[in-house]
């Protein structure tokens, strides 16, 4: 089975208009295109049902049951409990809110352990806590390589530790961390696993029963959806955290880590996403599945079309002896984001040439600063970074590899 390109294209707006036309665009990390069900369900939330939720007339209830649904439907493709799904402003926000909810469980010097591969999404707030009396210790990236050692890890548990908190996939790196076996130490350690996957879920869903962590966050404009930020959080451990919203939300484990309450049209919109994987699913896959199975056979389709890409992609890169490659040069162990430092000529002057050449990327530390300054990368410029996703064709690729030639040699 191959991924129809032309039919997933079909369902983002962006590819239609004029003002994008001859432009490809390589910033998906920093963000995706919205799907048009995306789009199509929150105008038709604003126009409908902008109300308050949940009272017994028309308009109200539809809405409630809008956010309802999106609540079952992305708990049923991730394979969790819907009561364990929540949405907040944004994964940085939820990981201020899951700090202040978690401190009080823990005792003066307990320690957790923080990656330096992360964003400082899921950084800052966490080492925060060595403000309050929490031991922060920091698992470094190598050096060279910019990626994460399990050895390094096993060395740093001890009897204290209650938290291990990682990227399942650096945003700047593009490592693909084996978070089942992370989650597996950090458990036999009797510490929770903390997973910022923004940078991997774009890529696939994941299954979260298989992964088993304590809590996975990743961030909805990242996945063709709106401005939210998602936390799936074990219902057993919510229930041991401090109530973070009014104090009549406690019990309610729905209102206790979100306190900015619920963004309730862009709920709604979420089912959008989810419209969106189904119509993927039918039109591709003859048989009917479940959720979580319409999932899993989705990031099989996606996650081969994206190495075929990846691998004609870094093919180039090491042809090429002017340029270094952040993380690993095989398309197995990692995500197509893409980080590089030209080696002869100026960074910022190779940027404004791709840009010139209607290539739409970014330059910078990305909010990942920790992983450059192990690394000792300046993170003024940086890198230049190119993410792609399973609605980027060929001819993109073509594209940015003829940019990359022209800037790097002109």
């Amino acid at each position: 089975m191959k991924l129809d390109i032309p039919f997933v294209r079909s369902n983002f707006p962006a590819f239609s208009e004029p003002s994008l036309d001859g432009w490809a665009f390589f910033e998906n990390a920093g963000g995706s295109y919205p799907c048009r069900q995306v789009i199509d369900r929150l105008t038709d939330f604003y126009m409908k049902n902008k109300v308050q939720p949940y009272y017994p007339y028309p308009a109200s209830m539809q809405g409630g049951e809008l956010m309802d649904s999106a609540y079952e439907r992305m708990a049923a493709y991730l394979n969790v409990d819907p009561s364990e799904v929540h949405f907040g402003p944004s994964t940085t926000q939820n990981v201020y809110v899951l700090a202040n909810a978690l401190r009080p469980m823990w005792s003066d010097g307990d320690e957790i352990i923080v990656s330096c591969q992360d964003h400082e999404a899921n950084a800052g707030a966490w080492r925060r806590l060595a403000d309050r009396g929490i031991e922060v210790i920091e698992w470094h990236v190598d050096k060279e390589s910019g990626l994460l050692s399990l050895e390094d890890l096993s060395s740093l548990f001890t009897q204290r530790t209650r938290m291990v908190a990682y990227p399942h996939c650096s945003n700047v790196i593009g490592q693909i961390n084996p978070v089942e076996e992370i989650t597996r130490m950090a458990h036999e350690h009797n510490a929770i696993s903390v997973v910022d996957g923004v940078g991997w879920a774009p890529h696939g869903f994941p299954d979260l029963i298989d992964l088993d962590t304590d809590i996975y966050m990743f961030s909805l404009y990242k996945t063709f959806g709106p401005h939210l930020g998602l936390m799936h959080v074990k219902n057993d451990l919510i229930k041991k955290m401090q109530n973070q919203s009014h104090f009549f939300k406690e019990g309610i484990t729905r209102s206790m880590i979100t306190p900015a309450g619920p963004d309730h049209a862009q709920i709604g919109a979420v089912n959008g996403i989810l419209d969106y994987f189904d119509a993927m699913y039918n039109h591709h896959f003859e048989d009917q599945a479940e959720p979580a199975e319409r999932n899993r056979a989705l990031n099989k389709l996606f996650r081969e079309y994206e190495k075929e890409l990846l691998t004609y992609f870094l093919d180039f890169l090491r042809s090429r002896d002017d340029i270094e490659i952040l993380g690993s040069d095989h398309p197995d162990d990692r995500a197509p984001i893409v980080s590089i430092r030209p080696k002869v000529k100026n960074i910022e002057k190779v940027y404004s040439k791709l840009i010139e050449h209607k290539l739409m990327l970014g330059i910078g530390d990305f909010y990942a600063v920790r992983p450059l300054m192990d690394m000792e990368i300046p993170t003024d410029p940086g890198v230049i970074r190119m993410s792609f996703i399973h609605y980027t064709s060929k001819e993109d690729i073509d594209q940015l590899i003829e940019g990359l030639k022209k800037a790097l040699e002109s």
